[in-house]
């Protein structure tokens, strides 16, 4: 299937109510619990469940939806599409296909929404298995422009399926949470574009971070480079985002945790083993980062990564308080 982009909302799909797609959405964590804000927003009924049952009953109560306990499908029977928002592929296909899979209770014709960062061989061995259950599969991982725009519907998805008819039948209920959403392909293309994505904002963070104790070692201030980057050629997200707000302010809230992306880095380096395209910075960034992630807590924040640089480098880099004006001023 060609690739094409579907920016904004213009489907030719109301911004209304849609009560005719019931969606059910399971995982409700830092990113899961935000995005799904969205949906009874714009009038879908919905159906939550999450591992931790309380936090599934906190946000039924909250948004007027309903919330099934783990491991029952019983809650799920009559959805059209059902969000899946977990840590790794490996608990997706558990939630589904394992001791408790809710999908011999999903409705045939059901489509499965994986919003997780998984591998994309995996997802297409999951596609297959979901067929015996007559549901469709759709990869559809979420990037994003500024920091929280889950909270906002302004994500970005990448969407992997086996044909149009199937998105066109879920884009309703994309449009709820996302600003942008792009075809990649077959099944299986949206989380090979995730993992590329995680690759290359890896690979920044690691050059920002080197830069930050280089820098501080010759007298240079952190948060002025970030400063003089976010005007130049070297802005990426993380010298606008992560690094300025939640890095050197030691805030760490970005809600994204550095083992997810140690995970996603150990994803693509299997990528590009699997192309048979040969490249080191795969391998290193996954070591450089799985190195610094045992520094720091099991669940901590991504940008918690330099209290490893600084060890490294024997510094404590400048503490910044929290910013107040945009990264990049107005002209």
């Amino acid at each position: 299937m060609a690739s094409t982009a579907v920016n904004g909302t213009s489907n030719g799909v109301s911004n209304g109510f849609h009560q005719d797609l019931k969606v059910g959405y399971i995982g409700l964590g830092h990113a899961g619990w935000p995005i799904a804000t969205n949906l009874p927003r714009r009038g879908f009924p919905l159906v939550v469940s999450d591992a931790n049952f309380e936090r599934a009953k906190e946000f039924a109560d909250q948004f007027h939806c309903e919330a099934a306990p783990p491991g029952s499908g019983e809650g799920f029977r009559d959805v059209d599409v059902l969000i899946t928002m977990l840590p790794n592929g490996n608990i997706v296909r558990d939630v589904l296909l394992g001791r408790t899979g809710i999908a011999p209770s999903l409705k045939k014709g059901c489509v499965v929404v994986d919003m997780s960062s998984a591998d994309p061989f995996n997802s297409i061995e999951l596609a297959k298995d979901l067929e015996v259950f007559g549901l469709d599969f759709i990869d559809s991982p979420i990037t994003q422009r500024k920091l929280h725009d889950t909270d906002v519907g302004k994500i970005t998805i990448m969407i992997g399926a086996k044909n149009n008819e199937v998105v066109t039948r879920v884009m309703p209920v994309l449009d709820a949470v996302a600003k942008y959403r792009f075809v990649m392909g077959g099944i299986g293309s949206g989380h090979a574009m995730k993992t590329m994505n995680n690759y290359i904002m890896a690979s920044s963070i690691c050059a920002l971070a080197d830069s930050f104790v280089v820098g501080t070692k010759f007298g240079l201030d952190p948060a002025t480079m970030l400063d003089v980057l976010n005007v130049g050629t070297g802005r990426v997200f993380a010298s606008e985002n992560t690094m300025r707000d939640e890095g050197l302010t030691r805030r760490y809230q970005s809600g994204f945790q550095l083992a997810l992306l140690v995970k996603d880095l150990g994803i693509n380096k299997n990528l590009a083993e699997q192309m048979g395209f040969s490249t080191p910075l795969p391998a290193l960034l996954h070591e450089r980062l799985g190195k610094a992630l045992k520094e720091v807590e099991p669940d901590a924040c991504h940008a918690k990564c330099l209290r490893a640089w600084e060890k490294w480098a024997d510094i404590t880099l400048k503490q910044s308080p929290i910013p107040t004006t945009p990264a990049i001023p107005e002209d």
